[in-house]
């Protein structure tokens, strides 16, 4: 099994080769290719390669698609006082198809 752990938009998320990945951020135009250089674990076949903090590695993938995820609702009220605001946010999302890990040596 060769998989690795990349910091994408300041979350970690775990991809393999092949495997489709959402991001919370805007990375790029559509079929844009894409190279994750923040790897912090590579697990290949037995090896397994922890950085501190980082691995000398790459994700490559392709963006397939971007845009905005479903609307969040925001509420404040504060009682007895009448006082309430309500709000909407969209966050940016991003789908990336992973294509490889290349490990530098």
């Amino acid at each position: 099994m060769n998989y690795a752990i990349v910091e994408v938009g300041g979350k970690q998320h775990k991809v393999s080769p092949g495997s489709s990945l959402k991001v919370d951020a805007h990375l790029g135009e559509e079929n844009k290719k894409i190279e994750l250089d923040k790897v912090l674990l590579v697990v290949d076949e037995d090896k397994v390669s922890i950085g501190s903090p980082l691995v000398k590695a790459k994700v490559v993938g392709t963006v397939v698609s971007t845009g905005k995820a479903k609307k969040v609702k925001i509420m404040t009220y504060k009682a007895k006082t009448g006082q309430h605001r309500a709000a909407g946010h969209r966050q940016d999302q991003t789908i990336i198809k992973i294509e490889s890990i290349k490990k530098e040596v």
